[in-house]
Formats: C-alpha cells, sequence, structure tokens
C-alpha cells in the first residue's frame, strides 16, 4: 500500500539540496509526484507530494530528520486521500502595476469575499523595460465557487485595481 505525503522544505540555498530530498524519497521506494521550488533571497523553499509504501514511511521520516542537521527544515503532512477538488470554475488572473505596498493584500482580501480559493500564486517585483521603476507581477490560479457572479468578481477587482494603480486581467485556466 502506497502512502501519499506532502512535505515542505526550507533552507539556505546550496548546492545538492534537493537531490538529498530526493534521494532520500528514493532509496525508501518513494516516488516523487509533483513539486513547486524556488530560491527567494538567500533561502531555497518548496512544496512537493510523494508517495511512499506504507512499510517504509518511518524508515523514510528517520532519514528526513537526518537531513536537518544540515540546517534544512522539512515539514510533513499525510496527503489525506478522496480529497475532492471544489466545485466551480477554475480561472487565472494577471495583476501588473507599479509596485507598492498593499496590492496583495487588497487583491486576496476581494477574492475572499467571493469565496474564492487561491489554490496557486507567484508573484515577482522587476524593473520595467522602458522607464526603468519598480513594476510588481503576479498570476494566480482561482477556484471560482458555484455559483459565482464573475461580473460582479471583476468589478470589484477592477475598482481596487484603479486605486492601486495595477491592471488585473482574468482567463480561462487551460485545464489539464
Amino acid at each position: 500500500m502506497q502512502i501519499p505525503l506532502v512535505m515542505t522544505i526550507i533552507s539556505p540555498d546550496r548546492t545538492g539540496l534537493v537531490e538529498s530530498v530526493a534521494r532520500a524519497v528514493a532509496d525508501h521506494g518513494g516516488n516523487w509526484l509533483a513539486s513547486r521550488m524556488c530560491r527567494l533571497g538567500g533561502e531555497f523553499a518548496g512544496i512537493l507530494r510523494v508517495e511512499i509504501p506504507a512499510a517504509k514511511k518511518s524508515a523514510l521520516l528517520d532519514a528526513l530528520q537526518k537531513l536537518q542537521t544540515n540546517g534544512l527544515q522539512i515539514v510533513i503532512r499525510a496527503d489525506e486521500p478522496g480529497a475532492t477538488a471544489a466545485a466551480g470554475k477554475q480561472t487565472k488572473l494577471d495583476i501588473v502595476g507599479s509596485d507598492r505596498p498593499g496590492i496583495v493584500r487588497e487583491i486576496t482580501r476581494a477574492l475572499a469575499r467571493a469565496n474564492v480559493n487561491v489554490e496557486e500564486f507567484s508573484s515577482e517585483v522587476v524593473s520595467a523595460p522602458m522607464s526603468g521603476e519598480t513594476l510588481f507581477k503576479a498570476t494566480a490560479r482561482l477556484q471560482l465557487p458555484e455559483p459565482c457572479n464573475l461580473a460582479a468578481l471583476k468589478n470589484d477587482l477592477e475598482k481596487i485595481a484603479a486605486d492601486l494603480l495595477v491592471d488585473v486581467s482574468f482567463a480561462e485556466f487551460p485545464q489539464s
């Protein structure tokens, strides 16, 4: 029997970090299913999902515990079977504009009011190509509840965007 696990990892960035976790999973008969990882500042952080034979779970947890002596922090949770996606529709939200504090707070506040679930979110601050001003860019995958008044949500976000001097746009999220 295979047991699915979800792990988060964070550590000062260094060569071989991902390999050490991948080796521990593979050495215990595990299968690496999915992950999202990146370097932010001087830290490396990620989330991953693996399956491990039930009989080897304890040994894997011990091996991962030993990795933590090298500055790696790992949190492991059981991936509960039977979790189903919420009813509704997925959509993509893009945000671009002059950087300033509060953009993420205001946009996510409006999404929460509309009971929209943020399933994936990535953002960065970059230099604008022509002006060199600091530009905030974000992309989110959203799960809209059933039913959702998309027109009202768009209107709410457009009002916030005007106040924040950012552009927001929705697009159909490609189904996998």
